[in-house]
């Protein structure tokens, strides 16, 4: 019975010493984050610079079986761009066998005449040789060209195969005229009036840009303010700092982001074969030298309002991170060391549940030691206090920041003070906890090879009323100058649909 009572005691000591010993490797890991320089845009540059010299933007809209009502909150939010009208496309790019969406689009258009529609066929269709043919001349479109999926012309039926087709059919036609830069939101994104000037200024030091994200529903469930605190602390926090003077592999955040489309094409364009495209072709940028610049003024998007949906949409995001990080790390000839820095970016997702079980025992070491009652060694106790320094602290800065940029979406304080009491550290930390079944789902489904169907996340038009206050609000057009005809830039047909 004794010894049955010592081992249970080694088994405890030893369970806490090697949950501390993560732990502080984890906050090791933060600390590197948070040291790494950010490489921020100015989009104020652009406003000194002729209307002439801004760069062409195509922005892709991918969406599958959207409210018409959500869709049109974006589209009033694209309608307040200050940037020349002459200098840009918005194309929605629904699937051809999408009828209601493709029907909500084009009663949207008589409403939004810059919009215009590509409809995206089955890849059996020939309009589809204009991928396959770029995509043979490219070395860079590994998928293509090796394993077992080389030469696979059946493209699973997601977002990315909407944006490769619209892509490169536009590419085919607009790049013997003129390079251009490829934007592409979710259905639910609201760019800020200056997101296209934030690419004007920044693709003039940068190769790649991408903007931050926030939730206007921060308030709208429990789940949302839980599922937008996650962006809180990634994109809104440790995200920037990916950036790091080129010196760190980084991602994209599949939304807001800015690549010229000579540099896309000459890279192979999107991977079609990963349950989400946005952690490797930002890799596969940085691997062939291409910096990120990171703008500040957040896309405003709507987190699910359920945990089920929750849960829904981030083992998708899990199963694409592992298959990000495992076999396409080598096929793009990223070398060894900057393979350990890429996992380095899945590790504070990994190690979430760490902080719910390591600070309570941390509490718990630190109270027994204070009341005689220790059993663990004196290292033990320092590291545990170490520990409970560093949450402190790291957790003070990141409700600091919470604060300031919860403003952009609650002007209000008391709202703001409700938003941080609902994500209180306690609170946190149980949903860090509930984070281990997206991350075992997203596990499975990364051995399984599932997840390459688009399973979308549900979208109510949270931010209808945000977006249409902000309206009352609108600055200044950089440029009063007429549209010019789209025709005139690109053989896109201006304000009616493009049928392929």
């Amino acid at each position: 019975m004794e010894i049955g009572a010592h081992t249970l005691s080694l088994l405890v000591v030893g369970a806490f010493c090697a949950v501390q010993i993560a732990y502080a490797l984890s906050q090791a890991v933060d600390l590197y984050f948070f040291t790494r320089p950010v490489n921020w845009v100015d989009p104020n540059e652009a406003r000194s610079l002729p209307a002439d010299d801004y760069p062409y933007i195509v922005l892709f809209y991918p969406v599958l079986r959207e409210l018409e009502s959500t869709m049109r909150t974006t589209f009033l939010s694209l309608g307040q761009l200050d940037y020349p009208k002459h200098k840009y496309s918005v194309v929605a790019i629904p699937n051809a066998d999408d009828a209601f969406t493709v029907r909500s689009l084009r009663r949207l258009q008589k409403e939004f005449p810059f919009l215009q529609i590509i409809e995206v066929p089955p890849t059996s269709h020939k309009s589809w040789l204009v991928v396959w043919k770029a995509w043979d001349r490219c070395q860079k479109a590994y998928w293509w060209h090796k394993g077992k999926l080389a030469q696979n012309r059946n493209l699973p039926p997601k977002k990315t195969r909407q944006l490769i087709y619209a892509f490169y059919q536009i590419a085919d036609r607009v790049m013997t005229h003129q390079d251009f830069l490829v934007n592409y939101i979710d259905a639910d994104s609201c760019p800020p009036s200056d997101h296209f000037l934030a690419a004007a200024a920044g693709m003039r030091h940068y190769d790649v840009l991408q903007a931050q994200n926030i939730a206007g529903n921060l308030n709208s469930s429990w789940a949302a303010s839980w599922h937008a605190f996650d962006h809180m602390a990634w994109d809104g926090s440790k995200y920037p700092h990916l950036s790091a003077n080129g010196k760190h592999p980084y991602w994209v955040l599949g939304k807001g982001l800015f690549f010229r489309a000579s540099d896309l094409i000459s890279l192979g364009g999107f991977h079609p074969w990963l349950t989400i495209e946005d952690p490797e072709v930002g890799m596969r940028f940085w691997t062939n030298g291409k910096r990120l610049g990171v703008i500040e003024n957040p896309l405003i998007e709507e987190v699910p309002l359920t945990f089920a949906h929750g849960i829904t949409q981030r083992k998708r995001w899990v199963a694409g991170f592992f298959q990000s990080l495992t076999y396409p790390l080598k096929a793009m000839g990223m070398p060894w060391p900057a393979r350990f820095k890429a996992w380095l970016n899945f590790l504070p997702c990994l190690s979430l549940s760490l902080n719910s079980v390591g600070i309570p025992l941390g509490i718990w070491a630190s109270w027994a030691a204070w009341t005689g009652h220790n059993l663990l060694p004196d290292w033990a106790i320092v590291l545990s206090l170490a520990n409970l320094a560093a949450f402190g602290l790291s957790m003070s800065a990141l409700y600091v920041r919470t604060w300031r940029r919860s403003a952009l979406v609650l002007p209000r304080h008391k709202d703001r003070l409700r938003y941080l009491f609902r994500v209180n550290p306690v609170f946190i930390m149980a949903w860090w906890l509930v984070w281990l079944i997206p991350l075992w789902i997203g596990f499975r489904m990364f051995l399984l090879n599932e997840g390459l169907v688009w399973e979308r996340t549900e979208k109510t038009d949270a931010n209808h009323d945000l977006v249409r206050v902000a309206r009352g609000k609108r600055p200044s057009p950089v440029t009063k100058a007429a549209p010019a005809k789209i025709a005139t830039i690109s053989p896109l047909q201006s304000g009616a649909e493009k049928s392929l």
